[in-house]
């Protein structure tokens, strides 16, 4: 459970009391207990098993892959996964690699809906790159319609490991990942994943150190 969870439910789970306490009436305290619990279940932090092996990228959060795309940067061609988080999936964040926090940028911006092509750039955004194992991954956290606060726990010049806990986005949002253009992609556009744990490409072997 994310520290959210209980500071938001047990919060409700108070009013709640205080207002069958005041009005006499619990049915005065069904919607409050009802949105505590949904609080409670929206920021379940579960345990993932983490792939092991070399040149391996996962999924920084649960959802569904919207798009798969290569795209152009100042470095070169790229490819990119996007992947939609509606409000029933889990919003804790993990690293795709392991490596070094080389760059953290977070940019204000606009809250479209996170399905709209446009959001990975217009929208409040934190995008974050992994230098390791040979390899640099950028991934983005992206706002969506509803989500207004994007959550990131570590800083520039951080060591993360493969599927580590950095953070979350509070509500339906959206993650990209830019990797390699010599990935081999091991999802397709309407597979649902889940943070650390499905593997979203793997590095040619002899690209991964």
């Amino acid at each position: 459970m994310v520290r959210d969870g209980y500071i938001y439910g047990l919060s409700l789970l108070a009013v709640a009391v205080l207002l069958a306490w005041a009005t006499g009436n619990w049915a005065w305290s069904i919607a409050p207990v009802l949105l505590a619990a949904f609080f409670l279940w929206f920021f379940r932090d579960p345990r993932r098993t983490i792939p092991d092996g070399p040149g391996l990228i996962v999924s920084p959060g649960d959802g569904k892959v919207t798009e798969t795309a290569t795209i152009s940067t100042p470095d070169g061609p790229r490819q990119r996964i996007s992947i939609f988080l509606s409000v029933f999936n889990v919003h804790v964040n993990r690293s795709p690699i392991g490596g070094m926090l080389t760059s953290v940028r977070y940019q204000k911006g606009l809250y479209l809906n996170a399905m709209n092509p446009a959001s990975a750039d217009r929208n409040e955004q934190n995008a974050v790159t992994v230098q390791g194992e040979g390899i640099q991954v950028v991934f983005k956290q992206i706002a969506g319609l509803i989500a207004r606060r994007i959550v990131f726990n570590l800083k520039e010049g951080d060591t993360v490991e493969r599927g580590q806990r950095v953070g979350l986005i509070k509500f339906g949002s959206r993650v990209d990942v830019v990797l390699p253009a010599e990935a081999t992609l091991h999802v397709k556009v309407g597979q649902r994943v889940k943070g650390g744990a499905s593997i979203l490409a793997a590095m040619p072997r002899g690209e991964a150190k």
